[in-house]
């Protein structure tokens, strides 16, 4: 399969995403980033943006609450090349009413070659790579095929 070049800028389009028991969490991590977030984009949805927005002291681009649509808001923000980065501290342990929402927005994420986050640690190794702050050719399969095979399967039913 081919392969595009998509090219993220030096200043990323972060999205930030936190389950309810993980936004304490996340919180915490992206004070402790603060500096490095603050010249990025930030998205994130619903009360995790509004603490965010509190807590950092710069504005956050703030999407639904996640069970009213908000990961769904990113991951089409995805798939139109509005996000670059994903952060999600989501919660393993819990049952979430929005469980296929979840997974939606991570095969997005994953379809679209972006960095995905799921925890603090990760997110610490992503943010400390030397490519959070430069250019980054993000390589994006050739989906045309794909298109192309959709619309053909539709035109023969």
């Amino acid at each position: 399969m081919e392969q595009n070049r998509i090219t993220i800028e030096r200043d990323k389009k972060v999205a930030l995403v936190a389950h309810d028991n993980k936004k304490k969490d996340l919180v915490e991590w992206a004070k402790y980033n603060r500096d490095l977030l603050a010249h990025h984009t930030v998205y994130a949805t619903g009360t995790t943006g509004a603490l965010l927005e509190q807590e950092l002291g710069f504005p956050i681009h703030k999407l639904e609450s996640g069970p009213l649509g908000g990961d769904q808001q990113i991951g089409a923000k995805i798939v139109d090349g509005d996000i670059d980065f994903l952060i999600f501290f989501w919660d393993p342990l819990e049952s979430m009413s929005h469980d296929p929402d979840v997974k939606a927005l991570l095969r997005m994420a994953v379809v679209w070659n972006i960095p995905i986050a799921c925890n603090r640690a990760t997110a610490d190794f992503m943010v400390s790579s030397p490519l959070m702050d430069e250019e980054y050719n993000r390589l994006l399969p050739e989906y045309d095929a794909y298109r192309n095979r959709a619309k053909m399967e539709a035109v023969s039913e």
